[in-house]
């Protein structure tokens, strides 16, 4: 097992790491730039190293700084939460090569997961159900055309080299593809500095269903069942449950086990998310996988028993860490944040001045802390609205959504 684990994260997700670390005995190291020095993650850590300044591609983004830290605090291992460099292929190969364990997949399957359109042919080829779409990145408007003719209208373009709707735009006709296509191109390369985009048939009415998947690195793979995401703000996950009332018991064991067959063959490892979106006939269609720990793992823990985290650091050991959840309710989670306003302020909470305690068999993370025994903080500017989350556990669904 581990002896120092350096989490290369902030706010509420290096909390969680931290909590993990110290229940199976393990010292956790914090990193923090100038603006997070008094954040609750840097005083609970066992210990804390500053690595720059607060703008992100300057602290947390920094890689070099962020190796450092790690080899100033002699750690075993790095743990990247999610978001910032959780996904980062670049990062993991660093990690490697310093002789630095990264507690995640290994880098070429977080690097072919990351070009969506290569993860869509290679889960396809693997058995996975996908969307009719193109084959591939689409190089012009005029090739965009030709697909949505093949695909049939109504279509939707995506940027391959990210998420969270930004780089996207539903077509529904001939004539505005090609303004609509080069919008999109343009929003993704600003975005990602990659203007790739691919297509996918457009429904008009899904439901968004993720499957969390737990892998060691002995070849045991093991599908933990669904959270339901269709309420969403802006591409953005408001409201989690688990299970999902849509998923049948007979779709649910299918995928499974398409699950297990298709990771195995692509030699996963680690904690991931498959993502799904559902058709009015009930039928799962792939569309993104997530090589990271989720902001809404608490959800699937609840309700089968499982310690993600736990898990994910376990596995990066070496353990054989792969075993069956048990169902023990209905869990829903709802996200605490800021968003933008309809004239695309950014968000700001502002500075919270109480908090409530947590009823029995409910789950809240957050990050805030008081300070200075009045108040609970602010978030720095510029970083994400996300406050935390509240999660319950009930024996029904009318209970947990309460």
């Amino acid at each position: 097992m581990f002896k120092k684990i350096l989490i290369a994260n902030r706010g509420e997700i290096a909390l969680r790491v931290i909590c993990a670390c110290k229940e199976l005995g393990i010292k956790a190291v914090a990193i923090y730039s100038e603006a997070d020095r008094n954040s609750l993650h840097v005083r609970f850590a066992d210990e804390a190293i500053c690595i720059g300044p607060p703008r992100l591609s300057d602290s947390y983004l920094n890689i070099p700084a962020v190796i450092s830290a790690s080899e100033i605090a002699n750690v075993d291992a790095i743990h990247p939460g999610y978001g910032l460099l959780s996904e980062n292929a670049n990062f993991a190969e660093v990690c490697q090569s310093c002789g630095i364990k990264f507690i995640g997949p290994p880098p070429e399957v977080t690097r072919l997961m990351g070009e969506k359109e290569k993860a869509r042919a290679t889960m396809k080829k693997v058995g996975v159900p996908i969307l009719p779409g193109s084959d591939g990145i689409i190089a012009s408007a005029d090739e965009a055309q030709e697909w949505a003719r093949t695909i049939g209208f109504p279509v939707i373009v995506k940027a391959s080299a990210g998420g969270g709707g930004r780089g996207m735009r539903i077509i529904r006709s001939n004539d505005e593809l090609p303004n609509l296509f080069h919008a999109a191109q343009s929003e993704a390369a600003a975005a990602f500095g990659n203007g790739d985009l691919y297509m996918e048939k457009f429904i008009e009415r899904p439901r968004h269903i993720e499957f969390q998947v737990l892998a060691d690195e002995h070849g045991n793979v093991i599908s933990l069942g669904e959270r339901e995401c269709s309420i969403q703000r802006r591409h953005q996950k408001l409201v989690e449950e688990s299970p999902s009332v849509v998923v049948s018991q007979e779709l649910r064991e299918r995928i499974n086990g398409i699950l297990v067959k298709s990771l195995s063959e692509l030699g996963y490892m680690n904690a991931g998310t498959i993502e799904f979106l559902m058709d009015e006939e009930h039928e799962l269609h792939f569309i993104e996988m997530n090589t990271r720990i989720q902001v809404e793992h608490p959800v699937t823990e609840l309700v089968t028993d499982v310690d993600l985290v736990k898990s994910q650091i376990m596995i990066a050991a070496g353990m054989k860490r792969v075993g069956h959840g048990r169902g023990l309710g209905e869990v829903a989670d709802h996200d605490c944040g800021g968003h933008e306003d309809e004239r695309g302020h950014p968000p700001s909470r502002g500075v919270a001045r109480t908090r409530h305690g947590v009823p029995h068999q409910r789950r809240a993370s957050r990050a805030l802390h008081a300070i200075g025994g009045k108040d609970y903080g602010a978030e720095p500017a510029g970083r994400d609205g996300h406050t935390g989350g509240h999660c319950g556990l009930c024996g029904g669904r009318d209970s947990a959504v309460l």
